[in-house]
């Protein structure tokens, strides 16, 4: 009997038998069984690449800036309706309002000031420094501020040169009449009062410098409004 042959000639001569001993490669590039690792160096299928699986959903991916849950508001004490500003501290979302900086007011405040000194200045010649000149210059004040609101949508000719605009605050579209009227009355007609109309007209232009968040004049309180710069 011949002894010449080869170990194992002979033995597992069907590659497909599956009984292909350990540490064998599995010959003609079969794929190994169901439910088996694949050889080393070879790429598991496409559904079992753990470190390809997208992150659950709600959760930003590196280098995406998280997006803030629907209706959240964009701060503590602020209506949901008032916008925020870009990624980044870019431009305003569109279609959005920011409130009005404290600055721009003030402007606007000025200009209507300039408005109102030519018929402000008649008075004053005409009745002099007494009390119905105070009480004239107050209603003057109150029929401008109170027309332009009421019929300017919430603008004066300050507030339009600087793109600022009075909203509700509740739901950032147009006052109520009588909210403006408000409006008009309690930043207008204290000024009737001398000495101590002059203190509060003070304190009321200066009371949004430490109103926060909603920058707030007392007349904005009385009247439930905030002022808005137009997108």
């Amino acid at each position: 009997m011949s002894t010449n042959g080869p170990t194992g000639y002979g033995q597992n001569e069907n590659p497909y038998d599956g009984s292909n001993p350990y540490g064998q490669q599995n010959p003609y590039g079969q794929q190994p069984p169901a439910g088996q690792q694949p050889p080393y160096g070879q790429q598991a299928p496409y559904d079992q690449q753990a470190y390809k699986q997208e992150a659950p959903y709600g959760q930003p991916g590196y280098g995406v800036p998280p997006q803030q849950p629907y209706g959240q508001q964009p701060q503590a004490g602020l209506p949901h309706w008032l916008g925020q500003p870009g990624g980044y501290g870019g431009a305003p979302v569109p279609g959005t309002r920011q409130l009005a900086p404290i600055g721009e007011r003030l402007v606007a405040r000025l200009i209507d000031v300039a408005v109102l000194i030519v018929p402000t200045v008649l008075v004053f010649v005409v009745l002099g420094a007494s009390i119905l000149y105070y009480i004239v210059a107050g209603l003057i004040s109150f029929g401008y501020e109170a027309a332009m609101l009421l019929t300017q949508g919430g603008q004066t000719v300050g507030k339009k040169v600087m793109k600022l605009r009075v909203v509700d605050l509740g739901h950032g579209g147009k006052p109520a009449e009588n909210s403006l009227l408000i409006r008009a009355a309690v930043y207008t007609l204290p000024n009737a009062v001398y000495c101590i109309g002059s203190l509060f007209a003070l304190v009321n232009v200066l009371f949004p410098l430490w109103d926060k968040p909603l920058q707030q004049a007392l007349h904005d309180k009385a009247a439930k409004t905030v002022v808005v710069k137009e997108s």
